[in-house]
């Protein structure tokens, strides 16, 4: 109450003070006085009191229309102030919120980290944009001792802290198959399991794995709901849709998935991505697959990584550099 009354007192210094000067040194004043109310908590509301107070005593005469005006704005302080109370707590809180998703994303990018390997005469490019701090999208290398590679891309329907708990443990769960069981098909069956044990009904997880064999130069491959990729002939310089169905995981624990098999020859890409790559828009209009594969082919005569950087720039710009949802690209070539 003492530091209150203090205070006041100087409020009531300073706003005489300027009332008959006007000069430019007592509103210096208002300002620190303004600093010591933030520092000692006092709410608007009281400021305003404070200010009648010193009227009073300092033009007990003035008009009652005025004393009216100062009570409107005096109630109208007490509910700013409670405004000003709540909105302070949601700031804090989406503070303290912001600073856990930084701290889970950086736990997700080192849980989820994978390095792109070295394949004899396959060039290899990757790239993995999430559209907020936490990413949806997973991708995973796999190097075989027979030399295979096996490629892993997964996209979950559901986003934030949930989604990148469950790319973990699809992750994990996979570290823990053995060689024998790292076909395509034999990959989805055991996931899914996992998937429909563990995660809430209400979340599913859409998977492509592929398994490059370079003795045979072939693909393997497996589907569990995923968006379709792509398959570039080089001989034909043409593109076509890489069919591959099976169920999202997660859905039913008796899913079972076909496995598809191409060759690969020189020259040719293979071209696997999540929805966040074929559903960008420029505005209302959604890009079709002939603009992105277009693209590609634009940028085709540069190394793996360098196409996956063009392409993702390309679209970047095409959206004002704000991605509706996570872009994860994928293009593996068979060098010539």
């Amino acid at each position: 109450m003492d530091m209150l009354n203090t205070d006041a007192a100087h409020y009531k210094q300073f706003l005489k003070h300027y009332i008959q000067s006007l000069d430019e040194q007592s509103l210096y004043g208002a300002e620190q006085i303004s600093k010591t109310f933030i520092k000692n908590g006092i709410p608007p509301e009281e400021i305003v009191n404070l200010h009648n107070q010193a009227l009073v005593e300092l033009y007990p005469d003035i008009p009652e229309h005025i004393w009216h005006s100062m009570n409107f704005l005096l109630e109208t302080m007490i509910s700013y102030g409670l405004a000003l109370q709540d909105y302070q707590a949601l700031r804090e809180q989406q503070l303290e919120l912001k600073s856990e998703i930084s701290v889970a994303a950086g736990m997700q990018d080192t849980l989820l980290a994978t390095t792109t390997p070295t394949i004899n005469n396959l060039d290899i490019g990757v790239i993995s944009v999430p559209a907020h701090q936490m990413n949806g999208d997973y991708h995973h290398f796999v190097k075989g001792k027979d030399g295979s590679l096996g490629i892993a891309l997964a996209d979950v329907i559901g986003k934030g802290i949930p989604a990148a708990l469950c790319m973990s443990m699809i992750k994990y769960s996979m570290d823990s198959f053995t060689e024998e069981t790292m076909s395509p098909k034999s990959i989805l069956k055991n996931l899914n399991r996992v998937v429909e044990r563990n995660v809430d009904p209400s979340m599913f997880i859409t998977m492509f794995y592929a398994q490059y064999l370079p003795a045979e130069n072939k693909l393997r491959y497996s589907s569990a709901g995923h968006e379709p990729g792509f398959y570039y002939n080089a001989a034909h310089d043409t593109f076509e849709e890489i069919e591959a169905k099976g169920l999202v995981l997660g859905v039913s624990p008796d899913a079972s998935y076909k496995q598809y098999e191409c060759s690969i020859e020189k020259g040719d890409m293979v071209v696997l991505l999540t929805d966040g790559v074929t559903e960008c828009r420029q505005g209302d209009r959604f890009i079709e697959s002939e603009e992105i594969l277009e693209t590609i082919r634009y940028f085709s005569h540069l190394p793996a990584q360098e196409i996956v950087n063009g392409v993702y720039k390309y679209f970047e710009r095409l959206q004002g550099f704000q991605l509706r949802d996570d872009f994860t690209l994928i293009i593996l070539r068979q060098e010539v």
